[in-house]
């Protein structure tokens, strides 16, 4: 196998990306074994950066380090899912409540515009969780706290564990759309209260479609 041509920046972390777009994938399965010999010579280099790859990756919780057996593909369980889904709806919701009242009208007609490309991806799975993915991250960067940001994307990292899982369910993409739907006319309405709310049960709801 040819090796991979990697980017000029850090050698180890073009290999964190590699490896954790990868694990997004399912390429590498949750509990599996990370052959590292194996992918040092997949990707041309030598082991060390690939072992400082995946230092980043078990800090971002995506990687489990086992003491004398090597690193696993971290599985997510139950209670993980739970306890994921309750901060990502503290700080989200926090974050709407912030955008209602403080966004501009052209921060909010881009969200408008998101989520009408997102209502256009209703029949295509894969592209209507990137679009979702989008809105959210433009909340977050509109309400403008780098701090909150960093743990919603480290946060979204694990859950994307249990990548479009809660999107499977029958009904579940168009139950989301309307969610989204009412969360969008409480920001246009400058309502924080209603928005925040209705971004918590945005979370519930995806929470209870995962289970």
């Amino acid at each position: 196998m040819s090796a991979v041509s990697l980017a000029p920046r850090a050698l180890y972390e073009e290999v964190a990306e590699l490896l954790r777009q990868r694990i997004f994938r399912r390429e590498l399965e949750p509990g599996s074994w990370i052959d590292e010999i194996r992918l040092a010579e997949e990707y041309g280099i030598s082991r060390t950066p690939l072992r400082e790859a995946l230092k980043v990756l078990a800090t971002e919780g995506l990687v489990t380090m086992k003491m004398r057996r090597g690193a696993y593909v971290t599985e997510v369980s139950e209670q993980d899912m739970v306890e994921v889904y309750h901060l990502l709806a503290l700080l989200e919701s926090d974050a709407v409540g912030v955008v209602a009242q403080s966004a501009s009208e052209a921060q909010l007609r881009e969200l408008q515009t998101l989520h009408q490309e997102l209502a256009g991806a209703v029949a295509d799975r894969d592209r209507f969780f990137a679009v979702n993915e989008r809105f959210h991250t433009r909340v977050l960067e509109i309400a403008g706290n780098k701090w909150r940001n960093q743990m919603v994307a480290d946060l979204r990292k694990v859950m994307k564990l249990n990548r479009q899982q809660s999107l499977l369910k029958s009904g579940r993409i168009e139950e989301s759309l309307q969610e989204h739907a009412q969360v969008l006319d409480a920001l246009l309405a400058r309502d924080a209260s209603t928005a925040s709310q209705r971004m918590q049960a945005h979370f519930r709801n995806g929470l209870e479609a995962a289970g």
